[in-house]
């Protein structure tokens, strides 16, 4: 006899209830828009990313959590069409302003979320999900990206849950709870009989090249959900004598988690 599968999908959703306190609102990504485009050219990330794509035989690409555009412009140069989605107005309107300075005239902007209707949202020979993958519903987010593509699906979840190097938390004085990482994302693609190539992207934390002791304790609080008074002075204390290797913390992995559509759902791509 059989044990009962596992339903991952409920237990990525529980595990999400339980790592944070509330997901980020479009206009907390508002805010951010202005200083992610000023470092879209300077991503080492992007360049990873791009790189391990495929793109024979696309014309179009849907780029899911588009943000400013750090994936869609690029990618736009050797494309027909490109169509960034996004939750966040701010961001979409960046896309727009980066892809007119960039004098590209084939990306497109489309507001949605996750948890949208999706009816309208076109099918696209690639789509990607680039670091957007924190969806309430991971299941029915997965299941929109498969549908939607024609022929490949690449998208990055975190590896470890962490945002903030557990070391440089326990200065802070309080650890938070790891949230969901790409073992879910892997589980359920199981289920749905998608059987995806796995790699991975290693990039400095997100703590590195911090200008000043404000700007680090600003990526420290919106990571962490804000700082206490006592948090603060904590983590000044320990920063003032603190390497800068220490204070950059260890490096973020990325899943790199990709699936060709046209391969059938027996069958991980190497696109």
């Amino acid at each position: 006899m059989m044990p009962p599968a596992i339903d991952f999908a409920r237990r990525y959703r529980e595990h999400l209830a339980a790592s944070r306190a509330r997901p980020k609102t479009p206009e907390t990504w508002d805010a951010r828009a202005g200083d992610l485009s000023k470092r879209m050219g300077q991503s080492r990330y992007a360049q990873d990313f791009i790189s391990r794509m495929q793109l024979d035989g696309a014309r179009t690409l849907l780029d899911v959590g588009c943000g400013p555009g750090t994936l869609a412009l690029p990618l736009a140069r050797h494309l027909e069409q490109v169509v960034g989605l996004d939750y966040s107005s701010g961001m979409l309107q960046a896309l727009s302003h980066n892809a007119q300075a960039m004098g590209l005239d084939n990306v497109r902007m489309l507001l949605r979320a996750w948890e949208d209707d999706w009816a309208d949202v076109p099918e696209c020979d690639i789509v990607i999900a680039s670091r957007s993958t924190v969806a309430e519903d991971l299941a029915d987010a997965l299941a929109k990206l498969h549908a939607k593509a024609r022929q490949r699906v690449y998208l990055t979840h975190l590896v470890g849950g962490q945002f903030i190097d557990p070391a440089i938390q326990r200065q802070v004085g309080r650890m938070r709870p790891p949230m969901p990482d790409y073992i879910y994302v892997i589980n359920i693609l199981h289920g749905m009989g998608i059987h995806p190539t796995l790699d991975y992207i290693t990039v400095e934390g997100n703590l590195a090249g911090a200008a000043d002791f404000d700007d680090y304790a600003g990526r420290v609080a919106r990571s962490m959900g804000g700082l206490r008074k006592s948090e603060y002075q904590r983590l000044r204390a320990w920063y003032d004598d603190a390497s800068p290797q220490d204070r950059a913390g260890a490096p973020l992995r990325w899943a790199f988690i990709h699936w060709r559509k046209d391969a059938g759902t027996a069958a991980g791509g190497q696109g």
